[in-house]
């Protein structure tokens, strides 16, 4: 267990962020290609919102940009041209009351005169320099003495008051004259905008007090800080987010949950369809149903449920006390009602090139993997399952990668030859009676190996293909096809040359192609997984 404390500010019980809810948000960045750090800061810098809730979390732009706007109010609002106008009167109030008296009590040619005289009429442009000239002093009329000790309190925030208006009071161009105290006021408020200006901009959250931020800026503002405060320390604290090697990353924990999430965001959409989408199927290991059976048909399996067989011969003939004792005939015969399964290597090709980042499609493709990983991990645990990423270059993606994993910035060339090699090793490593590749991409190949040496080709003109990368490509696509591997490939564009391209693919490998929108491809893909999985030999 551990135990975090950090200073109280009468929010933290009203305002606690919930780890799940910031995974989630955290997640969701990271499907467009941000690691766990750049979306953090991202969220932090422009904020966020939590799934179920009405409120969304203003970010450290987004509050400068409200404390700048206050302040803009203030400048707007107030003239300080007078703001020390009253003390000054005050002051010389004072004065006044002791100069008669000093001139009643020693004359006008004494020297506590001339003294005194000096100190008023002295240069100066502060009044607290003025003030404070009087401090040795001694006072001979007591209204006056004790006026004066009134004012000497306020010396410390004179100056500081002058010393904001030295700097600021060219720049408030408002109408309301401000008095003394409504000054101070707009002052504090100003300083305080600054200083928490500054330390937004540098980041420093706990350096900024929630409590005069509402004071400021009202709840939401400091029900925002709160949660942009505690963000990093809330996923750390939940087991989401550990540092390794001095890189931020996700935990096992966090990543098994945003595939769970991810899996139900894509099957959200399955559930709106047609009442039984999975088909029952009748190939590979058979498993028995509890208390399900049905009457044997010729060529079933001998895998008789003799209670309810026994049954049956006793309703049709309940007379078992003959010299023949019960007879069973074929019609009384129960057979046990099977679940069959069959295992498979399913390997998802995932375009990492430069055009993935367009309209959503990287995201929702990412989405898709983590998904699937999910649904095989929990549903299908011994099936293989592995996902390859493909640009110019192709790589197998361990599973610790997917929630970072970003599209090839700059990177403009697909080599799908290359992925299907990779996808080809990896199922002869790990042979299973329905292998089968998934490719999810939005172009044709312009990238391919001959002979060990890369090359890269692109298309011949606008709507053109590269002829060399997409003869190559189904060359490769005929030795996977020998095999007995299937394809099936999902478009995230319809342009003609590669779905000519598709076309030709599918007719050597007589998988399957689909054109489909980023919002609607973890539908199809799950689909088509399961499907293809349950297939009726």
């Amino acid at each position: 267990m551990k135990i975090r404390y950090s200073r109280w500010d009468g929010s933290q019980r009203e305002f606690t962020l919930d780890a799940d809810k910031a995974l989630d948000a955290l997640s969701d960045l990271m499907m467009h290609g941000l690691n766990a750090r750049e979306a953090m800061q991202y969220m932090q810098q422009f904020g966020f919102e939590l799934a179920g809730q009405d409120f969304r979390v203003m970010g450290q732009k987004e509050l400068m940009q409200e404390l700048r706007k206050r302040a803009r109010d203030l400048l707007d609002r107030y003239d300080m041209s007078e703001t020390t106008k009253g003390l000054r009167e005050r002051f010389e109030n004072l004065l006044g009351e002791e100069e008669n008296t000093v001139k009643e009590r020693h004359g006008y040619e004494s020297r506590k005169l001339n003294d005194f005289l000096d100190r008023r009429h002295a240069q100066t442009q502060r009044l607290s320099d003025a003030i404070e000239r009087f401090s040795d002093y001694e006072f001979e009329d007591e209204d006056a003495a004790e006026a004066y000790e009134e004012l000497k309190k306020e010396l410390e925030r004179l100056r500081a008051l002058e010393d904001f208006l030295k700097q600021a009071q060219q720049h408030f161009r408002g109408k309301t004259k401000a008095d003394y105290e409504t000054g101070q006021q707009v002052r504090e408020q100003m300083q305080a905008l600054q200083q928490m200006l500054r330390a937004l901009q540098e980041g420093k959250f706990e350096s900024v007090d929630p409590a005069q931020l509402a004071e400021l800026l009202g709840e939401n503002a400091q029900r925002s800080l709160i949660m942009l405060r505690d963000l990093e320390s809330t996923l750390r604290d939940r087991g989401y987010l550990r540092t390794r090697d001095g890189e931020d990353e996700l935990t096992p924990t966090a990543v098994r949950r945003i595939g769970a999430s991810a899996l139900a965001s894509v099957y959200a959409s399955l559930r709106k369809g047609r009442q039984g989408g999975h088909e029952t199927v009748s190939q590979g290991v058979a498993m028995p149903r509890p208390d399900e059976t049905r009457p044997y048909q010729f060529g079933d399996a001998l895998d008789l449920d003799v209670v309810k067989s026994v049954l049956n011969a006793l309703r049709r003939d309940g007379d078992a006390r003959g010299p023949r004792g019960l007879r069973l005939s074929v019609d009384d015969l129960e057979v046990r009602e099977k679940d069959f399964s069959t295992q498979t290597t399913t390997v998802l090709l995932l375009d990492l090139s430069w055009s993935m980042s367009f309209e959503n499609r990287f995201p929702a493709a990412k989405r898709v993997a983590i998904a699937m990983h999910q649904l095989i991990r929990t549903r299908f645990p011994r099936d293989h399952f592995f996902v390859v990423g493909f640009s110019t270059r192709a790589r197998e993606l361990g599973v610790h990668e997917l929630p970072a994993i970003s599209w090839d910035p700059g990177d403009p060339f697909t080599n799908l030859q290359e992925g299907l090699m990779v996808a080809e090793r990896l199922i002869v490593r790990h042979p299973s009676p329905s292998p089968q590749i998934l490719v999810i991409t939005d172009g044709q190949p312009t990238a391919y190996f001959i002979d060990d040496e890369l090359h890269v080709e692109w298309p011949s003109g606008y709507g053109g293909v590269s002829p060399r990368a997409v003869a190559q490509t189904l060359r490769q696509v005929q030795r996977i096809t020998q095999r007995g591997i299937t394809i099936n490939t999902f478009m995230l564009h319809d342009s003609p040359e590669l779905v000519g391209f598709v076309e030709r693919m599918t007719e050597i490998n007589r998988g399957r192609a689909l054109f489909t929108d980023p919002q609607r491809l973890g539908s199809f893909v799950m689909v088509d997984h399961l499907a293809h999985r349950r297939k009726r030999g």
